[in-house]
């Protein structure tokens, strides 16, 4: 039976069955959570929770989803879902940026997207499900030997990489000979070999 809970100010609603328990709306803090240490299931979708999230010790909790929230950085949610719900078995983030697919980002593509799955494997070696699919035995191989490195570098803001570059001494490296590096004298291979005859 499920017991529903309605904050009268807000859109936001919860959804007590068993050892379950479904937020919905705009929730942005989970700080009542500490209270519910016994859940084994938790839905999230739908909310406003980010990078900030914070769970507290839930030791009994195989299934967390939470879809379609505001979540950007992936391996900071891995290391605290990792530390905070060791028996995690099903976990789903669709619908975040930490989450590349092609449903969400037009220039994700499937590549992008399995190399998402080997680094959760590879953070939470428990999962059985990820987003909607099933973790296959090739893939738990495959993040255990690669997943560490799959890991998805943003790369910096447009301003923030000028900014260093322009801050930085101008490196004058480059791997032509000395003789070649005069612009004003050069010859070809071919003017090199036709001016020999």
């Amino acid at each position: 039976m499920w017991n529903s809970i309605q904050h009268s100010k807000s859109q936001t609603k919860m959804a007590v069955a068993g050892n379950s328990l479904v937020c919905a709306g705009r929730f942005w803090s989970l700080e009542g959570l500490k209270t519910f240490s016994y859940l084994e299931e938790l839905i999230l979708d739908n909310n406003l929770l980010g990078n900030d999230l914070l769970l507290p010790r839930l030791p009994h909790l195989h299934t967390l989803t939470l879809n379609k929230n505001q979540i950007t950085e992936l391996e900071s949610l891995l290391d605290h879902l990792a530390e905070v719900v060791p028996s995690l078995q099903y976990l789903s983030l669709l619908g975040n940026i930490a989450c590349p697919n092609e449903l969400v980002c037009k220039e994700k593509d499937e590549d992008d997207y399995q190399r998402y799955r080997y680094f959760v494997l590879h953070k939470l070696t428990n999962l059985k499900f990820l987003d909607t699919r099933k973790v296959t035995r090739r893939e738990r191989e495959e993040a255990l030997i690669r997943g560490a490195f799959m890991k998805v570098v943003k790369p910096k803001d447009a301003k923030a990489s000028s900014a260093a570059a322009s801050a930085s001494p101008e490196s004058h490296y480059t791997p032509l000979p000395s003789g070649s590096r005069d612009l004003t004298n050069h010859r070809g291979l071919c003017d090199s070999q036709w001016s020999k005859r």
